[in-house]
């Protein structure tokens, strides 16, 4: 097995695996030191049985044909749990990869269980094993292993029947649709787009208060900012503990900032801790007025904790009925809102899961239907 590590060679390959009607493929990467992920191997392959890798560290490479084959409309890009490797497609070429199928999210819908692995796929669809020896090992040395490359393309070779059969079987019981949401979720650029302003809200489940939350949101909002400037991971420059003791704490002073047990001894005193201070006073300064609360941070005062917990088992039944993963009927936030409120802006209450779940739980919520227990399997029937 050889990298491709020249234009004309990639060019070549990825001319042949335009004219398939599908390419599988997967990336290698390494992000463990950067704030970027770094693109270290690139693996396809087409059902005709041919496959590749491409060496994208290799000198004067130009990605352009795999990028132009990416965004090649006659041909399907297979990924398997795409969101990091759509991720690094996203940030090098500038585009997501259409026409796009991932099958980790198809083979929930198939049944195959929430965030199916993909070595349990290749065991229960394609009868095959994978040697996981190279799982945990530096891509971005040079030369790799003809164990790493072996590991590497079987990412893609047992990937072509996976999607084949998935693709049968999502068109055998009618349930391609299913996949739109998930799929147009993956494919949209705002879900690679790490907006610093935004980054307050990964944080936010601990906070009470709103003026917590504004200083959390200069706090934070400074730090992705000094991440990405220095392509460095976020821990790097304070770790999740550090921003949420200083937005719960609000320092005000060198001497406060330096009294928290998550600030390293000194720090207080550095160019970074004057930058966090400063970070802090513009939380201050903002108008509390305009804080609105993030849902995670609210208290559900209405005491429907068992209704939710009813909910659960419901959504057990119907997904164990339907032959499908729970996980992509309904989350355990939209069974909360959805205990709260009957009109609640949630997925689970349009389109297909309504049909499929959300009747059935307004239903129960509201004594028109009723959980029982037949033959040691949970049953859902309506009540007269």
């Amino acid at each position: 097995m050889e990298l491709i590590s020249a234009t004309q060679a990639l060019s070549d390959a990825c001319a042949r695996l335009a004219a398939q009607p599908f390419v599988t493929v997967d990336t290698e990467f390494m992000r463990e030191t950067t704030y970027y992920p770094k693109l270290c191997l690139i693996q396809m392959a087409g059902p005709d049985g041919f496959a590749c890798l491409v060496d994208p560290l290799a000198k004067d490479l130009d990605l352009k044909p795999f990028f132009d084959l990416m965004a090649d409309e006659g041909t399907v890009k297979v990924f398997h749990s795409a969101r990091q490797d759509l991720e690094i497609i996203w940030l090098l070429g500038g585009l997501l990869p259409h026409p796009f199928f991932d099958t980790q999210v198809a083979a929930m819908v198939c049944g195959y269980g929430d965030s199916v692995s993909y070595e349990q796929l290749v065991n229960d669809v394609a009868k095959a094993r994978i040697d996981k020896s190279s799982r945990f090992t530096d891509w971005s040395r040079r030369p790799l292993s003809e164990a790493q490359l072996a590991y590497a393309l079987s990412d893609v070779t047992h990937l072509v029947t996976i999607y084949q059969v998935l693709a049968a079987e999502l068109l055998s019981t009618d349930r391609g649709l299913w996949l739109d949401e998930e799929m147009a979720v993956l494919t949209s650029p705002e879900t690679y787009q790490a907006d610093p302003a935004q980054a307050w809200r990964r944080l936010a489940g601990r906070m009470r208060k709103p003026r917590e939350i504004a200083v959390l949101m200069e706090v934070a909002g400074w730090r992705e900012a000094e991440a990405q400037s220095r392509n460095v991971p976020r821990g790097r420059i304070l770790k999740d503990e550090a921003v949420i003791d200083i937005a719960t704490a609000g320092p005000r002073s060198v001497e406060a900032l330096g009294r928290l047990r998550t600030i390293p001894a000194g720090f207080e005193r550095s160019r970074t801790g004057a930058e966090i201070l400063a970070a802090v006073e513009r939380g201050f300064a903002r108008d509390l007025s305009q804080i609105a609360m993030p849902e995670r941070s609210r208290s559900r005062g209405g005491g429907n904790g068992a209704l939710v917990d009813l909910l659960k088992v419901l959504l057990k039944a119907v997904a164990e009925a339907e032959g499908v993963a729970p996980k992509i009927i309904a989350t355990v936030d939209d069974l909360e809102a959805l205990a709260d409120d009957d009109a609640a802006d949630v997925a689970v209450l349009q389109g297909w899961r309504r049909t499929l779940f959300g009747d059935k739980a307004l239903a129960l919520k509201h004594g028109r239907m009723a959980l029982s227990v037949e033959r040691g399997r949970v049953t859902v029937r309506e009540l007269p």
